[in-house]
C-alpha cells in the first residue's frame, strides 16, 4: 500500500485531511511521480492527479514545482542522516558500527518508494538549490562517520574526513550498484561483503591511546 492509499485509508469518508496529513499525502504522490519520470517530465498536473486532488489545493501547499521537489528532498536528506547517525550509535563496537551504517546506506536504497533517485541521481543537479542539499547531506554524513573515525583513531580532522567520505562513497555506490544490477546476493550478505573489505582498510588505523587495533 502507497503512503497516497495509507493516508485515504485512515481518513473517515465525508471529512477534510488536516493541513499536515494532506502536506504529507502530496509529497507521497510528487515521490511516486518524480520518482518515475523524473524532474523535468513529471508535471503538476500528473502530481496533482496522483493525489486526487484538484491543482489549486496542491498550489495552497506548494507554490511550484520546483518548492515541491527540494520539500522532498529536504525529506529524504534528513531521513538519510538520521539513518547515519542512528547505525553509528547503535554500538561501541567498530566493525559492527561499519556493517550497521553500511546497512544503513543499503535499506535507504532497497526502500520501495525510491526516494534515493531523488539524493543520489536526481536529473536536477544543475539547480542550485537541489546540488546545495545533495552536497550539504553528503557531507554531513561523513561529518557524522569522521567524528567517530578521529575519535578512535586520534587521526587529524582532515584525515578522519578523507575515510569517512571514501566509506560514505563506497556505501551509496555500492548499494546502488546492488539494486540496479538485480544481484542474487541478498542485502544481508552484500553489506557482508563490503563491511569486511571496509574494515580491512580502517582497522588499519591503531585505536587512539593503544598500540594494537
Amino acid at each position: 500500500m502507497t503512503a497516497i492509499e495509507q493516508t485515504e485509508a485512515a481518513r473517515p469518508r465525508g471529512t477534510r485531511l488536516p493541513r499536515r496529513a494532506r502536506r504529507n499525502q502530496l509529497l507521497g504522490a510528487a515521490q511516486e511521480v518524480f520518482v518515475a519520470q523524473g524532474y523535468h517530465s513529471a508535471a503538476m498536473d500528473d502530481i496533482a492527479e496522483r493525489a486526487g486532488v484538484s491543482k489549486p489545493v496542491l498550489y495552497q501547499h506548494f507554490p511550484g514545482k520546483l518548492e515541491l521537489y527540494l520539500a522532498l528532498l529536504d525529506q529524504h536528506c534528513e531521513a538519510l542522516l538520521l539513518a547515519v547517525r542512528t547505525a553509528l550509535a547503535s554500538t561501541s563496537d567498530n566493525k559492527l558500527r561499519v556493517a550497521a551504517t553500511m546497512d544503513a546506506y543499503f535499506a535507504y536504497v532497497e526502500d520501495e518508494g525510491g526516494a534515493f533517485r531523488l539524493v543520489f541521481e536526481s536529473d536536477l543537479t544543475n539547480e542550485p538549490a537541489v546540488r546545495e542539499r545533495v552536497e550539504r547531506v553528503s557531507l554531513q554524513c561523513a561529518e557524522a562517520i569522521s567524528d567517530v573515525i578521529a575519535e578512535d583513531t586520534g587521526l587529524s580532522k582532515d584525515e578522519s574526513m578523507l575515510l569517512a567520505v571514501g566509506l560514505g562513497g563506497v556505501s551509496q555506490v555500492v548499494a546502488r550498484y546492488w539494486l540496479s544490477s538485480e544481484s542474487a546476493i541478498p542485502r544481508e550478505k552484500a553489506v557482508q561483503l563490503l563491511t569486511s573489505l571496509a574494515w580491512r582498510g580502517i582497522a588499519g588505523f591503531p585505536l587512539h591511546g593503544t598500540e594494537g587495533h
